[in-house]
């Protein structure tokens, strides 16, 4: 008789991506990991979550089609981000069409953004206080996160100067400014301008900066470090910035 391959040994391959994350007994959390980034509980709440927002309108029933279920319309959407694919190639591996992966990204973003707003949120009260502690434990008392900028790819923006968004890598981007604390939780994130722009011009251009200049986001009362340098609230930064009384960048070089 034949021998049963061990499931641990060989992933399931099936006709998709979506069908491979169907709930049969061989659905790892490291596969379903591999292909939305996140658990399969996770993904459950995510879905549970968004389902008020959804609409299943994306594609209507024929004699051979039913309508998309709103766990294939969140799993599409979350597998594009995650996988960076062109939506001729994961809509092949979600057996749907690219003008309705178009337009399940558009409702589950949509939808994200109305569940999820507070998610990217400044830390206050209690987890105010895990922050600072985590980083004082490192070395960094009254720091309150990270910053660092990374470009996101695009196609080369019709009817725009394509100089504009030619970054240094000699790819077509937009820069995205994020600010993090050490469990990669996101606190604040810029979006938008084009590859070309500099860390300098962007974060001068956020609302970060604005807020901070503001004193709406380092409140807190001040703590004297080493040097009597004295300090409300920081963040760590690279060379790409400019040191200010909220952005502490290393000494020397960029490298």
């Amino acid at each position: 008789m034949p021998r049963v391959t061990p499931k641990w040994w060989v992933k399931r391959r099936t006709g998709g991506a979506w069908e491979d994350l169907q709930p049969l007994d061989d659905v790892t959390e490291e596969n379903f990991h591999d292909k939305l980034r996140t658990s399969p509980r996770v993904f459950r709440e995510i879905t549970e979550n968004l389902s008020p927002f959804l609409q299943c309108r994306c594609r209507r029933v024929t004699f051979d089609r039913e309508p998309l279920q709103q766990d294939h319309i969140v799993a599409y959407a979350l597998y594009r981000w995650a996988s960076g694919e062109t939506y001729e190639s994961s809509t092949c591996n979600f057996d749907i069409g690219k003008a309705t992966g178009v337009v399940a990204v558009r409702d589950v973003t949509a939808a994200v953004l109305a569940v999820y707003r507070e998610k990217v949120s400044w830390p206050n009260g209690v987890r105010k206080a895990v922050v600072l502690r985590a980083f004082a434990d490192k070395g960094f008392p009254n720091c309150q996160g990270c910053i660092d900028c990374t470009h996101i790819y695009i196609d080369k923006p019709v009817n725009a100067p394509g100089e504009d968004y030619f970054d240094r890598k000699r790819r077509f981007s937009v820069i995205a400014q994020v600010v993090f604390d050490l469990d990669l939780r996101v606190l604040d994130i810029f979006i938008g301008y084009p590859g070309s722009c500099h860390d300098v011009r962007g974060i001068h251009l956020s609302s970060l900066w604005a807020r901070a200049e503001a004193e709406e986001l380092f409140t807190g009362p001040p703590v004297m470090l080493p040097f009597q340098v004295q300090t409300r609230g920081y963040l760590l930064g690279d060379n790409g910035y400019p040191p200010s009384e909220w952005i502490v960048v290393p000494y020397g070089g960029t490298s």
